[in-house]
């Protein structure tokens, strides 16, 4: 210990805080936190067909179902009344031992309950062979 003779005056004591071992703790627990946590995957998992994948014997059946821009169904061109009776169109269509394919292509203009209510009741008739086509009228 070193003691000071004379006049000098004493100096200040020092007020800062040492923050190394805080920041070497945050930095251990950042690095443990990344090892833990897992991956997140932000993807599904589709099984796609070999390249000698067998051709369908016959061609499938394609049901074009438009939704314009007031809202109204057309089935192949077909102005339909209702909902009621595109549900009824639909519930015929899954019945069938081979279903078609349903081809839902919607206005530019349309609403979005339209278009949600024929996906909603595609799903709920049982179609599983169910796609949108003319979406690259909504490119930028």
């Amino acid at each position: 210990m070193h003691i000071r003779a004379g006049t000098e005056p004493d100096p200040e004591p020092m007020v800062d805080i040492n923050t190394t071992p805080l920041v070497d703790v945050l930095l251990v627990l950042l690095v443990m936190l990344i090892i833990t946590i897992p991956i997140q995957l932000h993807s599904v998992g589709l099984e796609m067909p070999g390249r000698n994948a067998p051709r369908p014997q016959v061609p499938p059946e394609v049901v074009q179902l438009e939704v314009n821009a007031a809202g109204q169904f057309l089935w192949n061109g077909e102005a339909l009344a209702d909902r009621a009776a595109l549900e009824a169109r639909l519930r015929e269509a899954a019945a069938q031992p081979e279903q078609p394919e349903v081809h839902v292509r919607a206005d530019r203009k349309a609403r979005y309950e339209p278009v949600a209510a024929v996906l909603s009741s595609a799903q709920r008739a049982g179609l599983v062979k169910i796609g949108l086509v003319g979406t690259e009228q909504f490119a930028q």
